[in-house]
């Protein structure tokens, strides 16, 4: 099994682009959102952390926000409590899908969090940040403090790109993507069946 991974700027197109290689995909934002909606075990540990902020179960989107604002360090102790979850998840997901060619894993900090393996096919997604700003200004929730709040969490998109197998250049045309990402995957398949 070939696991690929993209990796970019926030809104860069990495959950868009991670569907076109038409194989199985592991979305971690969605499991999350499952977990706050779901999982009261999470949401006991959450609010044993930050009780003056996290008080109802579901876990609203507002009171994680209110959390992170306050302080940028509440971040990174959110993930502390909410990745042993997810990554759960990610191995049932592995296991149920070790007999497929490709699975591709959408994890907003693969890097930083270092779930990466050596032999892991990691690309890198290029975009014009004016695009990638464009596109976040129009999301329903968008609040320019807490994306500043998230950039800093992550490496820097040099740092991600020299990290990277390949780079693959999102000019947001569905019709070119779709043909790019088919051109890569055949690559990808290849260069792997070779060494």
């Amino acid at each position: 099994m070939i696991k690929i991974s993209l990796v970019g700027d926030i809104g860069s197109g990495k959950t868009y682009v991670s569907k076109l290689f038409g194989a199985p995909c592991f979305f971690a934002d969605i499991e999350v959102e499952k977990l706050y909606r779901t999982n009261r075990q999470c949401f006991l540990k959450l609010r044993r952390k930050f009780p003056q902020f996290i008080k109802t179960f579901p876990i609203k989107k507002i009171e994680l926000t209110n959390t992170v604002k306050k302080k940028f360090s509440n971040l990174k102790t959110i993930g502390l409590i909410v990745h042993p979850f997810v990554r759960k998840k990610l191995n049932i997901f592995l296991k149920n899908n070790k007999k497929k060619k490709i699975v591709v894993l959408d994890i907003p900090l693969y890097l930083e969090n270092k779930i990466h393996r050596k032999e892991d096919i990691i690309i890198f997604l290029k975009t014009k940040k004016k695009d990638v700003n464009f596109r976040l200004k129009k999301r329903k929730n968008f609040n320019q403090k807490l994306l500043n709040i998230l950039r800093k969490s992550q490496f820097t998109l040099k740092q991600k790109k020299n990290k990277s197998h390949y780079v693959l250049v999102n000019n947001y045309n569905s019709a070119i993507m779709k043909k790019k990402v088919k051109i890569l995957k055949a690559k990808i398949l290849n260069d792997r069946s070779s060494t």
